[in-house]
């Protein structure tokens, strides 16, 4: 059987290879194997006090598939990712796949200047893009892959990518449904993983109506059967569009975005009775869609070079506002922005930072949502690597006030350190709900240092290796768990990652001898 299996794939290999030289098409086959054995000690959130620290290893397996013709690419990545030892060593049928398609589009190119055969000449390039997609701009502060995550990131959609005397424009829509099956009526939108079954009020396992999403007492947080993703939302988008713009000018680029997303309308609802047993939740069958819109720019450059007396400095400007509805209908009105340059002499690099998110003024509320959400970045890029703030366990309700400092020194192509310093606080006022005389707790939060050794074995293999230290307050506590004193402000995370993306059609350059 193996040696069947052996037969197999090599066959496919080989077939791919005369398909690409008969037909002068470009086919390429990549791999990703990347295991990520962890300590946690209070990651994204303080461990209670007593509390052990975990120990796990995640893996990802990926196939990344690639086609590309004159007018026409096509991309698909399968992937896995699991826990060691969360299945059995040997599933049956009961247990279901475990594979997934993380990405699975296609590219049509619809205008090319340098193409004589397309007499549409209005861009310099146009092509649409289908499918399933990973979306990348700028520093994925608010649109990225999340790659961080071992399962990552990817939309639904179609996007439209122009390009015009040096100008970038990409325009992007979806439209999400939980089915396509006979009978379905009007186009409502379940947001959310719901659970087939939950206990009601009474202990007894009901039934979950595909239009239902439970929640945890009236009015409460849904429950779900796996995170919807990052950013601590508790629903899906039922639609969105978008609008990206850059352009570089000289060593200064400059980008905007237009962000539009639309959340599906719900009621308070529940099954059962209070004397058989009750389960709230939200029915999503009402008309209509809370949107909210999402707008801003960043400008990012380079002065001088490494060698120079001054060295090189990076920097980075941005703003973005929120307006319209939130997720639950209410009105919003929020802003990110914040500033940042590094300096680069040599090997050694450093720079100082800051950055504010806004939130609520708990104390003195006015009835408006304040709390801007980072849309769909990578987080953890940006807020500390322990992920306290805008990941899967939310963040504070005050806000964020980012001040940080980053180093990186290059020992050579193959080996860097980096050592990141993250001062937080909160952006506004947070009433303390533990005070009888309704006073505040205070805005500082804590300190974080990250520290990275990442190392390349070889062409295809890279090693991380990363510690983080957190001090926590008990505003922190309070913030994200609200109470006090019952974790311990001291937080510690640890992971040894490799790496492993094979090219499998790669070929060594042979050297010509003279």
């Amino acid at each position: 059987m193996k040696k069947l299996l052996h037969v197999q794939s090599c066959s496919v290999l080989l077939f791919a290879l005369l398909v690409s030289r008969i037909t002068h098409s470009q086919i390429s086959l990549q791999g990703q194997l990347r295991t990520r054995t962890e300590v946690r000690d209070g990651l994204g959130n303080l461990a209670k006090i007593g509390a052990k620290p975990a120990v796990f290893t995640s893996q990802r397996t990926s196939l990344n598939f690639g086609y590309k013709w004159d007018r026409l690419t096509f991309g698909m990545n399968v992937r896995d990712v699991r826990v060691w030892g969360q299945d059995a060593a040997s599933i049956n049928n009961a247990d279901g796949s475990k594979l997934f398609v993380h990405e699975a589009w296609a590219e049509i190119v619809l205008a090319n200047i340098a193409d004589t055969t397309i007499k549409f000449k209005a861009f310099d390039n146009l092509s649409l893009k289908v499918g399933r997609q990973e979306l990348i701009y700028d520093d994925v502060r608010l649109i990225g892959n999340l790659d961080w995550l071992q399962q990552g990131r990817r939309f639904d959609m179609a996007l439209l990518k122009a390009m015009k005397k040096g100008w970038q424009i990409d325009l992007g829509v979806a439209f999400n449904q939980n089915s396509d099956a006979f009978g379905r009526a009007g186009t409502f939108y379940t947001a959310g993983n719901a659970p087939t079954t939950v206990a009601n009020s009474k202990g007894a396992y009901v039934t979950i109506p595909s239009d239902f999403l439970p929640t945890s007492g009236k009015g409460g947080a849904p429950v779900l059967a796996s995170p919807l993703s990052t950013n601590g939302q508790n629903q899906m988008f039922k639609s969105m569009q978008m609008l990206y713009l850059s352009r570089k000018f000289g060593q200064t680029k400059f980008s905007g975005l237009v962000f539009k997303d639309d959340f599906q309308k719900y009621r308070i609802d529940s099954l059962g009775s209070t004397a058989n047993g009750v389960v709230y939740g939200r029915r999503y069958d009402v008309e209509g869609t809370n949107s909210r819109l999402t707008y801003g720019a960043m400008l990012t450059g380079l002065v001088g070079n490494a060698s120079s007396k001054l060295g090189k400095i990076a920097w980075q400007a941005f703003a973005y506002k929120q307006g319209g509805k939130n997720r639950d209908g209410q009105d919003l009105t929020a802003f990110h922005y914040g500033a940042n340059f590094s300096v680069q002499k040599g090997k050694f690099s450093f720079g100082p930072g800051y950055e504010v998110l806004s939130g609520n003024n708990t104390v003195a509320p006015d009835g408006k949502d304040h709390r801007f959400d980072p849309l769909y970045g990578t987080p953890h890029r940006h807020w500390g690597y322990m992920d306290y703030f805008y990941v899967g366990t939310g963040a504070a309700a005050g806000g964020l006030a980012n001040a940080f400092l980053k180093t990186k020194y290059v020992a050579n192509p193959n080996l860097y350190f980096t050592l990141d310093f993250h001062n937080f606080a909160l952006a506004n006022d947070m009433k303390n709900g533990l005070d009888a005389s309704g006073g505040k707790i205070a805005r500082q939060l804590g300190n974080e240092f990250d520290f990275i050794v990442n190392y390349n074995l070889n062409k295809f293999t890279n090693i991380e290796l990363g510690y983080s230290h957190l001090s926590g307050t008990n505003s922190l506590e309070y913030a994200k768990l609200g109470t006090m004193d019952k974790s311990k402000h001291s937080a510690n995370w640890a992971y040894l990652m490799l790496n492993i993306r094979p090219d499998f059609f790669y070929t060594k350059p042979v050297a010509i001898k003279q």
